[in-house]
């Protein structure tokens, strides 16, 4: 995360400190020379301009998108291409600080020749803080890392300064999309979203969180989590307003 990020963390008292750290492994085994030319040749051409951004999702594109989605941690971008693909008319943006992810998304870029994504090696904490109020249609969070010590809780994504920048930046109308096969981080999301009154949770009865959203494409973590016996839960919230 950059040093200027605005971001804070929780205390047990209450209190808040900056949080000027992205957890987590930033790259894995050595890339193979064809993702290594991806990320050197590709990535430039279709990495977010932060800078640009402040005019709004829409400036990244060269025809104004139907609508304009972010993804934040996307993995291997498995979710993220199927978005894209579906909705060539739509913008979407993917943050992933993992290298090997970015390169295999690059990938998936390349050889489906998909032109409606921009994509940033990061913290999507950055792209929040840098987007205009009300400018994007839909943030997906999906599968985020769960650490799941009590001691590591505080580097969790979600919290209510992150919920508050959702609030910020969703239209009305829009939504907050987040899954997750760890039971606790379901249940500390909606401790952090459901406070918020700018959001309502969309659900009425069990199969709303235990059943995938349409159009809900699986990602290979999800597919290990099911063999692993464990059971995804997916939650979608509304930014009130429309």
């Amino acid at each position: 995360m950059s040093p200027d990020s605005p971001y804070r963390d929780e205390h047990e008292s209450g209190a808040a400190k900056p949080r000027r750290q992205l957890y987590g492994r930033a790259k894995g085994k050595a890339l193979r020379p064809a993702q290594s030319q991806r990320v050197a040749e590709m990535l430039p051409r279709i990495q977010i301009d932060l800078e640009r951004l402040k005019a709004g999702p829409a400036a990244l594109f060269p025809a104004a998108p139907k609508r304009c989605v972010l993804e934040i941690g996307f993995g291997g971008g498995e979710h993220l291409a199927a978005m894209a693909r579906k909705e060539p008319d739509s913008g979407f943006l993917g943050v992933e600080p993992f290298l090997n992810g970015v390169a295999k998304l690059l990938g998936q870029v390349e050889a489906d020749q998909i032109e409606n994504l921009r994509l940033l090696r990061g913290d999507g904490r950055e792209v929040l803080s840098r987007l205009p109020d009300a400018s994007l249609d839909a943030v997906y969070l999906l599968y985020p890392d769960p650490w799941p010590k009590r001691r590591q809780r505080k580097r969790r994504i979600v919290d209510p300064a992150f919920v508050a920048e959702l609030a910020r930046v969703i239209r009305p109308g829009g939504e907050f999309r987040f899954a997750s096969d760890i039971d606790d981080y379901v249940g500390w999301t909606l401790a952090r979203v459901l406070p918020n009154p700018d959001f309502q949770w969309l659900a009425r009865e069990a199969a709303d969180w235990r059943d995938p959203w349409a159009g809900w494409h699986r990602t290979r973590y999800e597919e290990k989590a099911i063999r692993e016996g464990r059971v995804p839960s997916y939650l979608r919230f509304r930014r009130s307003g429309a």
